[in-house]
């Protein structure tokens, strides 16, 4: 028999009410098997769409720049460069930084996607995208952020860009994908963040060796150079067309 959400739990902000029930414990076994379900289905439309966009490079940063913020137009010169070596330019697919490294790439010719997250506020699609895709579950999404990229280039951005990046430097650093670079740009906003590191070297907790799978920069040609050194040459990518290939 189907289970009835308690009225409690489906009430409030936030995503739909069965997203936010699935993450608070244990529910009965239909229930469970049928979001197993639902979340294969969710990924196979991802792989779906995503199966022929090209290798990646994957902008992350905040949604809430606006056109008028410098950090708006980094991100936008980001995108056209990383079109320029051949790279489709993803991102979360919403607004601010997501928003300009698309308007980037297709300003300049390149390939640009967005891989969309259900919120009820912040996240609408930008009008940049060759091709977009939306997810109901942010695990899903940030599988898709990364099974196609690369390389990564961290903008500043909040608690989700955070998270994003040192889940790319854990799957790095644990073995789980190539040692793709990852380029976290504009020095002076990350510096306490450096710093943090830092004091966890000290502490043990991180080794200095793993400090080495980031680049903090304020430059953008250090960080295409970074790009292209250790993602275009490492792995033999060979330009075909608007995108580059596996040679």
């Amino acid at each position: 028999m189907p289970e009835t959400i308690p009225a409690e739990k489906a009430t409030g902000p936030g995503p739909k009410p069965q997203e936010r029930w699935f993450l608070e414990g244990p529910r009965s076994r239909q229930s469970e098997f049928t979001s197993v379900v639902r979340i294969a289905f969710e990924f196979i439309r991802g792989f779906r769409t995503l199966h022929f966009v090209g290798p990646c490079v994957t902008v992350f940063g905040s949604a809430r720049f606006g056109a008028e913020h410098p950090y708006y137009a980094l991100a936008r010169e980001a995108g056209a460069r990383l079109a320029g070596l051949g790279f489709t330019v993803m991102t979360g697919g919403g607004p601010g930084i997501m928003e300009a490294a698309n308007r980037g790439a297709r300003e300049a010719g390149g390939r640009s996607v967005g891989c969309n997250i259900m919120l009820p506020e912040e996240q609408k699609l930008n009008p940049y995208l060759d091709v977009n895709v939306t997810f109901q579950h942010f695990f899903v999404r940030k599988l898709m952020l990364v099974k196609y990229s690369y390389a990564f280039l961290v903008m500043p951005g909040g608690l989700g860009t955070m998270d994003e990046l040192f889940e790319a430097a854990t799957l790095v650093q644990t073995g789980k994908i190539e040692n793709f670079p990852v380029v976290v740009f504009g020095k002076d906003y990350w510096r306490p963040l450096l710093a943090l590191l830092d004091e966890m070297v000290g502490a043990g907790t991180i080794a200095r060796s793993d400090l080495d799978l980031l680049l903090f920069t304020d430059s953008m040609d250090e960080a295409m150079s970074q790009i292209e050194k250790h993602a275009i040459e490492k792995f033999g990518l060979v330009r075909r067309s608007r995108i580059l290939g596996e040679g």
